[in-house]
This record gives structure tokens, C-alpha cells and sequence, in this order.
């Protein structure tokens, strides 16, 4: 079956790119251009007709032939390049869709089909499904190292040191009567040692692989009506929260996604925190102190003119807080205090806000861990090699002398775990979920 997908997006627009990939590709090639000669990897300047009625769909149009398997996909693959409106686009794809043996792809399913075919591996897919949805400078670059490779060669490499050191355990059980110098055998219990002390040092990395990807959680709490959805609403540049006079207005959650300055950040606004009577607002104030733990970094929201300030908003204030001592429109002189880092601000005149942005992205910057060679940026990749490292500490607690071929089992099912990250196992049950986020035509 060949298959065939819009892979730009939907138009009025100046070009339209359409995909199709599969055996009989070339054959629909010729038929919808009457071209009698196409090249491969060079631009072919034609005419799309419809051969049902020999209709011009679009009389200026590019064709890249891309024989198997040099192509994406490692089959046959062919991009139309015409002119973006509906309905060029729309005329295309009906014509497409009436040719044997062709169906409209499923999303992502020319990347599955470069996976299936060898073309990539397992964590590039991925990556390449994270750098179409990257929306901010650090997850486009997050995603672009991915790509590249970088993690790939070092789980590979991880791999191939542990099949090593397995190799050698093997030959020791195949060989029992021809003994392995000990000098051989203390080099790969400290080649696995080395291998647990590198993995470990990838998962203790703050999750901020899956930060980057899925954006930082930055909480706006502070007193009751200091001006945080006022902030909220700045920060995002659009009315997203309620704002009044009136205290006490916010009572649930409100967030909103934003890219300050390249950071991906969840902004979360929450109810002010006092000494409260109403039910509802006590429920509000117990989620907007929930919601400060769960946290990256909370921004504390203190009316400058504040004579007392709440205690349970005095224990909140730690390393991973930023002060904002609001309304220096009213009074610029700052009346309080802090151990924190802390901006003297006015959201209603835009005060000092630029101070705020730069603090927010210093302090998200400092929970990097740029010496890690490799970044986790699924839950998939982190639950393996927790796995991976439940074996590994199996393998270490044996006696070698007494339970050689169960050591060398625990060593064969942390490769298998290392390796399923990659897709250098069998790893159908995974495929689904991991490109149904895709678009279509890619």
C-alpha cells in the first residue's frame, strides 16, 4: 500500500507541499505530471494533471523524485511543491486518493515507516516529533541535538560496553574448564560499575529533559489582591485572568503556557493567601499552596505598602522564589526585606518587569545539568533506565563464582531495557503512542 499526506499546513499559502511514499510512487508520478523522464534528487519542473479527465490541477509545479532507499522513509518517496490554495491542495489530493492502491497516511506514519526501514532509530523519531512541536529557542535546540544523534551514540556506546562485558561472561560460562584470567573478570565489574555510575548520573538530573519539553511550572502566588493576575495577565500579554478591586477574586488555578525569552513556561496564577472564612476560598488558597510545592520557581506578589505580611507567605520564601514587591507607583521607597532575590516593581505602569523576566530565566537556568551527555526528555526513557539499573544492581550482588548464569541474565535484561530506548529490541507495543502525536505527512 503507498500512502500520501498534505505535509505543509493547510493553505491560502504561497507553496503547498505534498508527500507520497511506496512502490508505486513513480508510476503516479508519470501519470499525474506526463513526464516521461523524472530525475531523482534534483528539482523536475511540471504540470499536475488529473488522469481521469486530463484536467490541469496546476499548471506550475515542482516534483523531487527520491528513489528508494535513498529517502526519508527508505522506500520511494516523491514531494509535490504547488501553489497553496485550498484548492489546488483539495483537487491534488482527491486525485491522489483515486489512484490503486493508495490511502491517506497516518499521522506520523512516514517517520514510523524510516524507523521500520532503519532509517532512524527509535529516540531520533522522537525527537523529530519533539522539534515540529517546539515552540520556544531552548526546546528547538533541545530537539536539534537529538536529532543529530547525540543521545543515540551515547546510549549505543553504553550499550556496546555492557555486550562487551557480557561477551566475556558468556565465554566464561561456554568455557568453564578454559578459565578467564580473574585480571579480565575484575575489568568488567568495573566496566558495569562505571556503566551504573553513568546512568545514575542521567537520571539524577532534575527531569529538566522533560522541563524543556513540556515547559517550567512557575507559580504567581503571594497576598490577596497584590496584582497577580494583573502579572499573569502582563506576562502574557492578553486578559487571561479576572482582575478587580475586590478581594479574594482568583479562587482556582489559572494557567497559561508562554515563551519568555526562549524558556517554555507553564505560568500558573493562584489565590491570595490570608486568613480565610469562606469555604471556597479556603479550597483556593489550599491549591494555590499545593500548586507553590509542585513548582520550578514561585514568584511571591507583596504589596510594597504591606505593613504585615502573612506567615504562612513568609515560609514560602526560599531559594526557589522570586519577591515582588508591587505598586511602586504608590510608594517607590521598598518598605521590605529579603533574603530572596527580589524586584521592586509596578505591574499597572510596567515597572521593573524586564527585572523580573531576567530573574525567572537565571534561576530556571541554574537547575541545568549541562554535563550530562545525555538528556531524558520522555517518562519511556527514564522507566528504562530505572529498569536498567535494577538489573545492573542484580548483577553486582551476585556472587560471580556461584551464580555465574543468572549474572549474566541480569546483564542481558539491563541491555535489553538500555537498548529498547533506541529501538534496538523489539518495541511494537510502543510504536502507537509514540507517533500519534505526529503530524500528518511527516
Amino acid at each position: 500500500m503507498n500512502i500520501y499526506a498534505l505535509s505543509s499546513g493547510r493553505g491560502p499559502s504561497g507553496i503547498a507541499i505534498v508527500r507520497i511514499s511506496g512502490k508505486d510512487t513513480l508510476k503516479v508520478c508519470k501519470n499525474l505530471t506526463k513526464l516521461k523522464e523524472i530525475n531523482s534528487n534534483e528539482v523536475n519542473y511540471c504540470k499536475f494533471h488529473d488522469p481521469k479527465n486530463d484536467k490541469v490541477i496546476d499548471p506550475e509545479a515542482l516534483l523531487l523524485w527520491f528513489p528508494a532507499p535513498n529517502s526519508y522513509t527508505g522506500d520511494d518517496l516523491a514531494e509535490f511543491q504547488v501553489h497553496g490554495s485550498n484548492a489546488v491542495i483539495n483537487a491534488l489530493l482527491k486525485t491522489l486518493s483515486e489512484q490503486d492502491n493508495f490511502r491517506l497516511a497516518e499521522p506520523g506514519e512516514f517517520t514510523k515507516i524510516a524507523f521500520q526501514n532503519n532509517k532512524i532509530d527509535l529516540l531520533k523519531a522522537e525527537s523529530i516529533g519533539d522539534l515540529i512541536h517546539a515552540e520556544t529557542e531552548l526546546q528547538r535546540d533541545q530537539a536539534v541535538k537529538l536529532v543529530q544523534g547525540n543521545a543515540s551514540n551515547y546510549y549505543n556506546d553504553l550499550r556496546e560496553k555492557l555486550i562487551k562485558s557480557l561477551s566475556y561472561i558468556e565465554a566464561k560460562i561456554d568455557f568453564a574448564e578454559d578459565d578467564l584470567p580473574e585480571k579480565v573478570l575484575i575489568e568488567v565489574q568495573n566496566s558495569i560499575k562505571e556503566i551504573h555510575k553513568d546512568i545514575q548520573k542521567i537520571i539524577e538530573d532534575n527531569k529538566i529533559g522533560e522541563k524543556i519539553r513540556d515547559g517550567f511550572r512557575v507559580s504567581i502566588t503571594g497576598e490577596v489582591n497584590a496584582g497577580k493576575s494583573s502579572l499573569l495577565n502582563l506576562l502574557a500579554k492578553r486578559d487571561v485572568a479576572i482582575v478587580s478591586d475586590e478581594e479574594g477574586t482568583t479562587r482556582d488555578v489559572i494557567e497559561t503556557y508562554l515563551n519568555i525569552d526562549g524558556y517554555p513556561v507553564i505560568l500558573a496564577d493562584t489565590a491570595g493567601i490570608r486568613d480565610a472564612k469562606n469555604e471556597v476560598e479556603k479550597k483556593g488558597i489550599s491549591l494555590a499552596l499545593g500548586k507553590s510545592k509542585e513548582a520550578d520557581l514561585n514568584i511571591i506578589v507583596i504589596d510594597n505598602s504591606s505593613k504585615k505580611i502573612n506567615n504562612e507567605i513568609q515560609k514560602m520564601i526560599n531559594k526557589d522564589t522570586i519577591v515582588l514587591l508591587n505598586k511602586s507607583d504608590i510608594s517607590d521607597k521598598q518598605n521590605h526585606e529579603f533574603n530572596v532575590d527580589t524586584v521592586l516593581a509596578s505591574v499597572k505602569s510596567n515597572k521593573n518587569i524586564d527585572k523580573l523576566i531576567n530573574l525567572i530565566k537565571a534561576k530556571l537556568s541554574k537547575k541545568f545539568s549541562s554535563n550530562n551527555s545525555a538528556l531524558i526528555t520522555r517518562e519511556r526513557h527514564r522507566v528504562k533506565l530505572n529498569d536498567c539499573l535494577k538489573e545492573i544492581d542484580k548483577f553486582l550482588k551476585k556472587d560471580q563464582n556461584k551464580d555465574l548464569e543468572l549474572a549474566a541474565e541480569d546483564l542481558r535484561m539491563a541491555t535489553r531495557h538500555l537498548g529498547s530506548i533506541v529501538g534496538k529490541v523489539d518495541v511494537e507495543e510502543i510504536l502507537g503512542s509514540i507517533f500519534k502525536d505526529f503530524c500528518i505527512g511527516k
